[in-house]
């Protein structure tokens, strides 16, 4: 007990020094011999008495033994013992202990090699029991958890030990606690650092996991086509009795072709035939509305359309002397 050397050796030289002054008066008196018979009585005194003197930080809590049986415990602060008849064999820590352990190539419920590292909370609740129920209760309890954290792991399987951290800490913190209960500690908490798997299967997962985010994505896209499908189909109900509609729309989607400058827009000859620009008439009106948009946006470069020319369409044939052919 470190706290208590101080106060003895004060002890051991106030007792000390007051002996050599009473020898010394009794050497006047009684001769050499007295005062060193005093002498030597005054130092067995001094060791007795600092013997008898202990102290006990906060924290602590003295075992003190009479005879090889236990008597109580002391402390904290001051606290006096008979010296050679008894003894304090254990100062027991009260303070919050932290242990950290790990299983190394432990097998998961699902046969797979795993290294785990945990650290455990844990403090004395009984002095007694600590000092006298286990020879070293603190090495006790860092087995007791190494092998209940091989229990855990074998009963998990790795799924589990790398999403159901909390579950398994609270697993682990009980039967950590009931097996050390009987020492005169208890746990407070147990926390699962890190779970190490095998390079190769860590490469696995990745593979796994990657698969995994592909076959959402495809499933997304074609939730995405039948939505789209669907639409289709009711915009192809819609315009099916209403011709009007369809024809406009088609007209729409010319129009905004035309928009957008390209010196090339292709058709479908249905398309022209539905909105009558099969004819000539309708092949007029689409050159004059590409004049137009042309016109609103000149450009160097390019010519404005100009329509065809129908006259000679529309005349009789003529020979070659420009009569009219029979």
């Amino acid at each position: 007990m470190p706290a208590s050397a101080g106060i003895q050796f004060v002890v051991f030289l106030i007792v000390a020094a007051v002996g050599g002054v009473v020898g010394f008066l009794a050497g006047s008196v009684g001769g050499i011999g007295a005062t060193i018979t005093i002498w030597v009585l005054s130092f067995i005194t001094a060791w007795l008495c600092a013997a008898a003197v202990r102290v006990a930080n906060e924290w602590e809590r003295a075992i003190v033994l009479r005879l090889g049986q236990f008597i109580g415990q002391r402390g904290p602060g001051i606290f006096f013992i008979v010296p050679i008849v008894d003894s304090v064999p254990y100062v027991i820590d009260l303070r919050l202990n932290t242990t950290i352990f790990r299983a190394e190539q432990t097998m998961t419920k699902d046969t797979v090699p795993v290294d785990v590292d945990a650290v455990l909370f844990w403090k004395v609740v009984d002095p007694q029991s600590a000092a006298l129920a286990v020879v070293n209760y603190q090495q006790a309890v860092t087995w007791a958890s190494q092998t209940a954290l091989r229990d855990i792991i074998g009963r998990s399987t790795l799924a589990e030990m790398l999403s159901e951290r909390e579950r398994l800490d609270t697993q682990l913190r009980e039967v950590i606690d009931k097996r050390t209960e009987s020492w005169g500690t208890r746990v407070e908490s147990v926390e699962i650092r890190d779970v190490t798997i095998p390079d190769e299967l860590q490469d696995a997962m990745s593979r796994q996991a990657q698969a995994e985010r592909e076959r959402q994505a495809r499933v997304i896209l074609g939730e995405s086509e039948k939505q789209i499908a669907d639409s289709f189909r009711q915009a192809a109900e819609a315009y099916q009795d209403n011709p009007v509609a369809l024809h406009l729309r088609a007209m729409n989607m010319l129009y905004e072709g035309l928009q957008s400058n390209s010196t090339l827009i292709i058709v479908p000859s249905t398309a022209l035939e539905t909105m009558n620009l099969g004819g000539i008439a309708g092949l007029t009106g689409l050159a004059v509305a590409t004049g137009a948009l042309a016109g609103s946006q000149p450009s160097p470069d390019r010519p404005r359309p100009r329509p065809p020319d129908t006259s000679l369409a529309d005349s009789p044939d003529l020979g070659d002397d420009g009569g009219e052919s029979v």
